[in-house]
């Protein structure tokens, strides 16, 4: 059974992961040939191909492949040990790493990491934006602990440690005509200049989704990757977006704008949900901000929209 130094593979999971040599080059601070000196020789080890050139990057063999998912278990066993070490020490030093989309940034902010900080200030936390399908891969393939999504796919590598049903609501601003409204419907909204997210977001699929149910075609006046774009449009009275009320807690609470429910088959079982990777032991300290999370953000108390 042939050997391999363990080092190696983390050039190997840096092309893969950055999507080129080069690119792994540039994050790893080091020239491209070092990184593909480093894969030759982990290929010559094992005496297999481990990497596919295209045109626009690389990808794994089938042998690279496991040697990518051994990478992986390698460094979470690692982690978890070193979390262990850190247990010992009573949760004074450690980290916890989180990926999030933007709407809940600011809630986890206000609550569940001023709660945890107050009361484990030695212990680190590592908080990174992303779409829908970037948090979901972070998650699956390690790179983070801890998700906070909003109507995730279905993954048999993911697991919901948390749920809450959160439908879609049209967002408009206090003094816009639909604001006092019960009830809206994509027809309605239809009306009015819209601004949305792009598609890698799970509120972009759902809307799709709905879309399709009801036959309609929206046509945005705006996209962006941000909600913060999308609320200042709204908020400086050029027309409308579709969110779910949690990703828009402190706006909706100061008064500023109105949360309006639609009528839609497609947004009435919609979830925000708090994930990690099926089977992963997390650290002490992450199990505890887990904790957290569920007691502090608003939705996972009530199970109900914020209006």
């Amino acid at each position: 059974m042939p050997a391999f130094q363990d080092s190696r593979a983390r050039y190997l999971f840096e092309a893969v992961y950055c999507g080129s040599v080069r690119a792994a080059a540039e994050k790893l601070g080091i020239v491209p040939s070092a990184v593909s000196r480093q894969i030759s020789l982990l290929e010559e080890e094992l005496g297999l191909a481990l990497l596919e050139r295209h045109r626009h990057g690389v990808v794994p063999t089938e042998a690279g492949q496991l040697i990518l998912d051994y990478h992986r278990e390698h460094t979470a066993h690692q982690h978890d040990m070193l979390a262990k070490v850190d247990a010992m020490r009573g949760l004074h030093s450690g980290s916890v790493s989180v990926v999030s989309g933007e709407g809940f940034a600011q809630e986890l902010i206000d609550g569940p990491i001023r709660q945890f900080r107050q009361q484990y200030p030695g212990v680190s936390i590592s908080l990174e934006i992303y779409g829908t399908t970037e948090i979901m891969r972070r998650i699956r393939e390690d790179a983070a602990e801890i998700g906070l999504v909003y109507y995730p796919p279905a993954d048999s590598h993911i697991t919901a440690r948390g749920t809450a049903r959160q439908p879609m609501h049209a967002i408009v601003h206090a003094q816009h005509p639909l604001a006092s409204a019960t009830h809206t419907s994509l027809q309605e909204l239809n009306q009015w200049p819209i601004a949305m997210l792009q598609g890698v977001y799970g509120i972009r699929q759902l809307i799709e989704y709905a879309e399709h149910a009801d036959k309609i075609h929206l046509s945005p006046a705006l996209t962006s990757n941000l909600i913060s774009v999308l609320l200042a449009f709204v908020s400086s009275g050029q027309g409308v977006t579709l969110l779910p009320p949690c990703s828009v807690t402190a706006a909706l609470l100061s008064g500023r704008l109105r949360a309006i429910p639609i009528h839609n088959p497609a947004f009435q079982d919609a979830e925000m949900q708090l994930i990690t990777r099926t089977g992963r032991h997390l650290s002490p300290a992450a199990n505890r901000f887990l904790l957290y999370c569920m007691q502090g953000i608003q939705a996972f108390q009530t199970d109900q929209p914020i209006g």
